[in-house]
């Protein structure tokens, strides 16, 4: 019995979150079993097209296929989780925050996980409820990307970390719930985040003080790869104000990189999936011509899909940093330092 101990505590964690995941379906069950309440105002009724072109059902789930699309997070979450405790029990060294069980690596893997529970939720039940708890999943997780790459470059400890993360979070999980999903201000956390993590990589990348200078213009080629343009941008300033959060990372990244990452294959298959899902995303719509309410493939159940497969993808990515050699007394003794914190 002995020998299964080890076992136990490096999977225990793992084990917290299927837990909390059997809770939650509980849960669930329990507040669904007479119907979900009143519908949110933007919802169709019973019998139509939904939003995301799957037929509203007046059973316990109002969008089945899309619902359970959200499982692949689940899987994901859960997988990232049992890599993190192979890596405990095996003793692999810990050569970065996503390598066991490091308060990054575990928010990161939660996050990921909560995409699934998040959006079912909206899917499932059609509530203002669940549109606020999806959207507050999307920034959970969206969030994490930018500021581990702005904790690494400005040396922020791990409680520094977390609070930035949480203090984040609150604010917008009460704006939404209270003001607006743009908190009364014109400002779509999750759209803005999207960009603000491909500027915190290039900034991480190529860290200089030229590059910083540089790289919020990153920020305009990410918006025009969805179909949002500079000229756009520039004419309606007054929607578009958060474009001066493009060099937000630049200005928090004090200090460059102690590690270096591989973007090969991991990035590129996050980005690639991403991309993907975005594009099967604009056709499950109900005004769009592919939209077949009826279908058992509903185009934006695979969105779900792939954007779990990008989570996992991403993870993987993060686990390839690895620490550059010092050049300098100066610069180890810092790295201790920040280490220590």
């Amino acid at each position: 019995m002995a020998s299964l101990d080890p076992v136990r505590s490096a999977f225990r964690p793992a084990v917290y979150a299927l837990s909390v995941l059997v809770l939650l379906a509980a849960g669930a069950a329990v507040a669904g079993i007479d119907g979900w309440g009143p519908r949110a105002a933007n919802e169709p009724a019973i019998g139509e097209a939904s939003r995301w072109c799957e037929r509203v059902s007046g059973g316990f789930l109002r969008e089945p296929v899309n619902t359970l699309g959200n499982l692949g997070f689940v899987v994901a979450g859960l997988a990232m989780f049992a890599t993190l405790a192979r890596d405990t029990f095996t003793g692999r060294p810990a050569t970065n925050r996503f390598i066991g069980y490091s308060p990054t690596a575990s928010l990161y893997a939660s996050a990921a996980m909560f995409l699934g529970p998040g959006s079912m939720a909206m899917h499932a039940t059609h509530t203002f409820f669940g549109a606020w708890i999806d959207n507050v999943s999307m920034v959970a997780y969206s969030i994490v990307p930018v500021l581990v790459n702005v904790a690494l470059l400005g040396r922020w400890s791990n409680r520094t970390f977390l609070a930035t993360y949480a203090s984040i979070l609150a604010v917008y999980a009460a704006g939404y719930w209270l003001i607006a999903p743009d908190l009364g201000i014109g400002f779509e956390l999750f759209e803005v985040s999207i960009p603000l993590w491909i500027i915190s990589e290039v900034v991480y990348r190529w860290w200089s003080p030229l590059a910083r200078v540089l790289s919020g213009f990153v920020g305009f080629l990410v918006a025009a790869a969805f179909g949002i343009f500079p000229a756009e941008m520039v004419d309606n300033f007054g929607e578009y104000w958060w474009v001066v959060m493009f060099w937000l990372p630049a200005i928090l990244a004090r200090r460059p990189p102690e590690g270096r990452r591989r973007y090969k294959p991991w990035f590129w298959i996050g980005i690639a999936s991403f991309l993907i899902a975005y594009a099967i995303w604009q056709t499950g719509t109900a005004d769009h011509q592919w939209c077949d309410p009826d279908s058992l493939v509903q185009p934006h159940a695979i969105w779900h899909l792939l954007c779990a497969v990008a989570t996992w993808a991403f993870f993987s990515f993060f686990r390839t940093e690895r620490p550059m050699l010092r050049h300098s007394t100066e610069e180890i003794g810092e790295s201790s330092l920040s280490t220590q914190s």
